[in-house]
């Protein structure tokens, strides 16, 4: 019988934040080339929140279904399907030629990309320690950064320099390079199928779990308070604030360099201090930027300072509420948690790009109206926040302290804190 695969905490992080790269560069790109391809396809930019909403239903959609087969199969498996599926889906959003070609573009990445999230925040669960999973939680999320200060430039430089399509096809060659680097280094992870004994936990059993619910309920309204505004950023800044579409390069290039510092800071916090201090702290700032950037601009400081602390508290909160949840479930039940955990997370970034579509006129000369409508939305759902991490963060300490006798984890894979032989 062959030995386990020894694979590094280290490599792991890695090999699932370079897949995390593609996921979300597949989906944030779409928002700063909305004024490339809104022009080419004829899309009214207050619509940007449909083509957005493109994604995330049907992720919701493939993040239930998941929730229901996910469990039973390799996650290294699972996860080389779903983003192959995902990097098709990219690709086909190249040839678009139309609304609606592009909207069934982004269903099938989206029908992919869900699942492939689920499953790389699983992955981290399952062979990441608890006590070092805010830091992991906070690398791997670093993605977000990673392709805020490399992607998003990157592809409006391709736009710019040949067409739209060019972003889409780029990523997609990307994304097929960095899964089959992934499939080949990491190890095949079934530990969850060995520690599967008894009745399966339905969906029902699930879902009654107070736990659960409040955990779900943080993660919808974290999403759609972001995403509510999110989606706007670049017609806001170009038509609204009347910045250049190179303004968008060094927004999300200095943003970006700005929150991957501070990820990884928060994901260390995380992990001293707790998700509810240190949530708190970023939703603090999150509305402080909302006000400023939206309402009140001050006059003489630079957009691109503003926008990084923006990127910045989003961040924050983020790590806060995905290191939390990542606690709730137990191991033979992860993927399915995080399956609906997807599926809500989605659910609330649809609601807050649909409902921005719904509060916003298009104005002329591209201008944007109802702005003060889609802030005020995003500041009363971050208000929640703090309550819902308070909440979260009580149960599970409770739950911890009433856990007399520690249960025996067989690790499904040899993976050692560094890169040396794993502890025994």
């Amino acid at each position: 019988m062959s030995s386990p695969r020894v694979v590094s905490e280290r490599a792991v992080v890695f090999l699932i934040g370079a897949v995390q790269f593609i996921n979300v560069l597949d989906f944030i790109m779409v928002t700063p080339l909305g004024p490339h391809f809104a022009a080419g396809l004829g899309i009214a930019p207050s619509h940007m929140g449909v083509i957005a909403s493109g994604y995330t239903l049907p992720a919701c959609v493939a993040g239930v279904a998941g929730s229901y087969f996910l469990d039973r199969f390799d996650r290294r498996k699972a996860l080389a399907v779903a983003m192959l599926g995902l990097v098709a889906g990219t690709a086909a959003g190249g040839f678009a030629t139309g609304l609606t070609s592009l909207l069934m573009a982004r269903a099938v990445a989206g029908l992919f990309g869900g699942p492939a999230t689920s499953l790389s925040m699983s992955i981290i669960a399952d062979l990441i320690p608890v006590e070092r999973r805010g830091r992991a939680m906070g690398a791997v999320m670093g993605a977000f950064s990673v392709a805020s200060v490399l992607g998003i430039p990157l592809a409006l430089m391709l736009a710019q320099w040949g067409n739209w399509r060019m972003p889409f096809l780029a990523v997609s060659v990307l994304g097929v390079l960095v899964v089959a680097g992934a499939i080949f280094y990491l190890p095949p992870i079934r530990g969850h199928l060995e520690r599967q004994r008894g009745p399966v936990v339905s969906a029902r059993d699930l879902f009654i779990r107070g736990d659960v619910l409040l955990s779900y309920t943080m993660t919808f309204l974290t999403n759609m308070a972001g995403f509510v505004i999110i989606v706007n950023l670049p017609v806001y800044v170009q038509h609204n604030l009347g910045y250049p579409p190179q303004t968008l390069n060094h927004i999300y290039l200095v943003g970006g360099v700005v929150s991957f510092v501070t990820l990884r800071m928060a994901g260390r916090a995380v992990d001293r201090l707790g998700s509810f201090r240190v949530g708190s702290v970023g939703v603090a700032f999150f509305i402080a930027t909302l006000y400023v950037t939206f309402i009140q601009l001050p006059a003489g400081v630079p957009l691109v300072a503003i926008f990084a602390f923006f990127f910045m508290s989003n961040g924050v909160r983020n790590v806060a509420y995905s290191t939390l949840t990542s606690r709730v479930p137990e191991p033979a039940i992860r993927a399915r948690f995080q399956s609906f955990q997807s599926a809500v997370q989605h659910l609330g970034a649809s609601a807050g790009s649909l409902l921005s579509s719904a509060l916003l006129t298009s104005l002329p000369g591209g201008l944007l109206g109802g702005i003060p409508h889609v802030v005020g939305v995003s500041v009363l759902a971050s208000l929640t926040l703090p309550v819902m991490f308070f909440l979260v963060e009580r149960r599970l300490q409770a739950r911890d302290q009433a856990l007399v006798v520690p249960m025996a984890a067989v690790p499904a894979v040899a993976v050692s804190p560094g890169g040396g032989a794993p502890r025994s």
